[in-house]
């Protein structure tokens, strides 16, 4: 290989510097306007020698036993017929030991993701539901081998079944066999003569399928249910990835979900919260009494235990949260208006004395929950 730095002139630990200095020097003294035609050779050596040790790529190549300049593409004078320094790389790190064989036609498919819409009572106790999706499946036409009925997959002539083809290259090392995939049968080893009209001899097809989902107790918005073998076939009829369905759940009407928790408002008049009752609430369980003690206040929460969503992958079930919003009423008959101004009198409250205390944090939650629609 034709030694650069000694044309220049320089060391090969030079630096980019004293490699312009040089080549300017020699530019000057070799140019055919001075040396004329007898320096000519010698100046295009120059030329060639400052284009690849100016260039940190072409020079770190050219410092591996690479010469960028060489017709060859790449390769030095002692990398010859086209065996260049890529081939070497695979030589020593695979690229160059027994041939790894056919890859098989046959690979699994991926995994598909579809989305499944529930309601609360469903994830409350969990459903079985019908879903269809689109997915690949196995050509009926073909079985998944690609070919057209009454046909076979043909051993490739180029590499005859071996999936890859050699060849030898000559280099400082000697003579190296190197390997590469077939290009006539992409590495398959077999080619397919007369696809499958049906598949284009891919050897699967889309199709719309109905599948059963379980779904369990407690699940989410967000949560994933596994359907293992249920996604996309593989080409060539390989085995099918998974599918997984993800859950969301659709807002209810009355109860709002919070962990597997549920809570709701019940309204009831000031003399039902004032005398306590007894009301029918209905749950997602049917028809529960709650009783209201008397004096309840407003705000206040009655817990009903275990009628709230099933715990995931666990038993027992969270609570229902009833929270009381005590009615005050705006349009009072003169009847009416004269009993509460009698029960004031009896309670000395016809001027009652304003009496301050800390807002509670749930007064503002409350409040937050009612300015957003919760």
């Amino acid at each position: 290989m034709t030694d650069y730095y000694e044309i220049l002139g320089v060391p090969r630990d030079a630096s980019a510097e004293q490699i312009k200095k040089s080549y300017r020097k020699l530019a000057r003294e070799l140019h055919p306007d001075v040396a004329g035609e007898a320096g000519e050779e010698r100046f295009k050596d120059v030329a060639r020698a400052y284009e690849v040790l100016s260039n940190p790529d072409k020079r770190q190549q050219y410092d591996m036993g690479v010469d960028p300049s060489s017709p060859s593409g790449g390769a030095g004078a002692g990398f010859g017929n086209g065996f260049g320094f890529q081939d070497i790389f695979e030589t020593f790190f695979g690229g160059g030991g027994q041939p790894a064989g056919p890859v098989p036609r046959a690979r699994r498919g991926q995994d598909a993701l579809v989305r499944m819409d529930i309601d609360l009572a469903e994830a409350a106790f969990g459903a079985k539901r019908e879903l269809q999706v689109d997915t690949a499946v196995v050509c009926g036409t073909c079985g998944g081998n690609g070919c057209r009925p009454g046909t076979d997959l043909k051993t490739c002539d180029v590499c005859h079944g071996r999936g890859n083809v050699q060849r030898v290259a000559r280099s400082f090392l000697g003579q190296v066999m190197t390997t590469a995939p077939c290009a006539a049968c992409q590495g398959f080893g077999t080619v397919i003569p007369e696809p499958c009209a049906d598949c284009s001899g891919e050897g699967r097809v889309r199709s719309r399928r109905t599948l059963t989902v379980n779904v369990p107790a407690g699940v989410d918005t967000g949560t994933r249910i596994k359907l293992t073998a249920q996604g996309e076939v593989g080409p060539g009829g390989g085995p099918a990835g998974d599918l997984y369905v993800e859950i969301r759940e659709k807002p209810h009407d009355t109860f709002v979900r919070r962990g597997d928790d549920l809570h709701c408002t019940l309204q009831v008049p000031m003399t039902a919260a004032a005398l306590g009752t007894v009301l029918d609430l209905e749950t997602l369980d049917g028809e529960q009494e709650i009783d209201l003690r008397p004096g309840t206040q407003p705000g206040q929460v009655v817990t009903l235990k275990g009628l709230g969503v099933g715990h995931l992958h666990a038993g027992g079930r969270g609570d229902l949260n009833v929270h009381v919003d005590v009615q005050v009423p705006t349009a009072l008959d003169d009847e009416q208006t004269e009993l509460l101004r009698s029960l004031a009198t009896l309670r000395g409250e016809e001027r009652p004395e304003p009496r301050l205390s800390a807002a509670h944090p749930g007064v503002f939650s409350r409040l937050r929950d009612k300015l957003s629609g919760r």
